[in-house]
């Protein structure tokens, strides 16, 4: 893979990797969260961990389509 459709393909793949580890955060983050059920109600709950999962996914996405068209439309 050379030229744009390299750079298509890297900035594809770093949108994956973050949309990954946001999602890996968000989940992380309601566990440490569940265990005080005040503070966790207080912050969002799990609307709070669902729109950041959300938000995250979309990210994921977005990555996955970038690589498909950087493969797609090569030259």
């Amino acid at each position: 893979m050379f030229g744009q459709s390299a750079g298509g393909f890297g900035l594809g793949l770093l949108a994956f990797l973050i949309g990954t580890a946001g999602v890996a955060a968000a989940l992380r983050t309601r566990r440490r969260r569940e265990r005080f059920p005040e503070s966790y109600g207080a912050s969002g709950g799990i609307v709070y961990t669902g729109i950041q999962v959300g938000c995250s996914g979309m990210l994921l996405l977005g990555g996955i389509g970038l690589m498909v068209l950087a493969i797609v439309f090569r030259r």
